[in-house]
């Protein structure tokens, strides 16, 4: 691949000195600390419909935000598997912020393969960057002079209400049927409608994005093809950096963000499993602390032996993704699509290893707690639900994919 870097129409943009050494290891442990704080806002975040304001700028002042994103913009640029080990820590705390935080805090990794004006224009000088996206249904986009006419009602737009920018999917109108792009909005463009009204996972305001009629300029669109999130850019090279992670297949990394909430709500799940086994009594005489029962021994050590697998899968998927670009640049292996699947599939594989741990864990918790409104299990049972009907999850879907592109059969 081609040498990136900055042009010099375009200056680098400093970190915030607060951030500018911090470490992977430091950056695991400030999630780790936010984990009390977390679960104590929970209940907040489900009746405001969103992330918590203040949440929100502590989330941001400890720097999750900018994780992946480049040096260059003011960003920490940590690699991949650091990434799904935070993300997975907060989760643990909330899978409501796991989620906004790994779907928001991992939109550099795509804003990457923009025009380096659009990168220029989205960080600025500051460095603040927090966009949410959308891919359903996507917007119609009408060619004119210098750019597009965009219309679209987007759903699901997970941390609208905290972003600073908004990247869905459009389809381009074009003599030979349209075509698939994402698009780069700023705040100010764009309105949120609140129509976020689920069982499950409702502190992710996760609303309607609502844009009639703007303009978006040439720079400000990149072109993709797949119809589902994940679609991939039609060049993946990035132009302002040499980090080979800027140039790789996008939609492993963007499934696993996903795949890393689900695996941290299952950990949640063991820790308060682990509390009622610590201070719960059994019901029968002589009364000994459930977790001196060898059903729920053995128990929680299934469920222990389910998540640590799925956690360990997912970060060696991190490293795989890492050496795979590494590998692309260097000797030109393409990160092809098998690649790419294999990647997909430890991530799916991962969250039905969470499943079916939190499954166990519920059952095994009882009626009179795990089932009791106002329980955090209860809390998990509803966003693990509505997390696992995620279309990029299912795991009969990524199978599919496997074989079909193994006997190279069209879709």
């Amino acid at each position: 691949m081609a040498s990136a870097a900055l042009s010099a129409d375009h200056q680098p943009v400093p970190a915030k000195a607060e951030l500018a050494a911090i470490t992977p290891h430091a950056l695991l442990e400030r999630a780790r600390a936010f984990r009390p704080r977390l679960r104590a806002m929970e209940a907040e975040a489900e009746r405001q419909g969103r992330l918590p304001q203040d949440l929100m700028e502590e989330l941001d002042g400890a720097g999750f935000f900018r994780i992946v994103q480049p040096r260059s913009f003011g960003g920490l640029e940590c690699d991949v598997p650091t990434f799904y080990k935070v993300m997975m820590e907060l989760a643990r705390g909330s899978t409501d912020v796991g989620w906004v935080m790994a779907l928001v805090s991992g939109q550099p990794m795509v804003l990457a393969r923009f025009p380096e004006q659009a990168q220029a224009e989205a960080y600025g000088t500051t460095g603040e960057f927090r966009a949410s996206g959308s891919f359903a249904p996507p917007g119609k986009a009408v060619p004119v002079d210098g750019g597009y006419r965009v219309t679209a009602a987007w759903q699901n737009g997970s941390g609208c209400d905290i972003s600073t920018h908004f990247m869905p999917l459009v389809m381009i109108e074009a003599p030979d049927g349209p075509q698939p792009a994402q698009i780069l909005i700023d705040r100010k463009d764009f309105q949120i409608v609140d129509d976020w009204n689920v069982i499950g996972m409702r502190g992710t305001g996760s609303k309607r994005v609502v844009v009639n009629d703007l303009f978006v300029p040439e720079h400000r669109v990149m072109r993709c093809h797949g119809m589902m999130r994940g679609a991939e850019p039609l060049d993946l090279a990035c132009t302002t950096s040499d980090n080979p992670m800027y140039s790789a297949s996008i939609s492993p990394f963007l499934i696993s963000q996903t795949a890393c909430v689900a695996v941290g709500t299952a950990r949640a799940a063991l820790d308060h499993y682990e509390e009622i086994l610590r201070t719960k009594k059994s019901a029968y005489p002589p009364y000994h602390e459930k977790g001196t029962d060898p059903i729920h021994q053995r128990n929680y050590g299934t469920a222990f032996r389910l998540v640590s697998t799925a956690e360990a899968a997912l970060v060696q998927a991190g490293h795989e993704f890492m050496d795979y670009a590494q590998e692309w640049q260097a000797s030109g292996v393409p990160f092809d699509q098998m690649r790419a699947l294999r990647l997909r599939s430890i991530a799916v594989q991962s969250v039905q290893l969470g499943w079916e741990a939190f499954q166990l864990i519920f059952h095994a918790g009882g009626t009179s707690t795990a089932a009791r409104e106002g329980h955090p299990l209860t809390r998990i049972l509803r966003n693990f639900n509505v997390l696992r009907t995620h279309a990029v999850l299912q795991l009969e879907d990524a199978a599919h994919a496997v074989g079909r592109t193994t006997f190279a059969v069209a879709s």
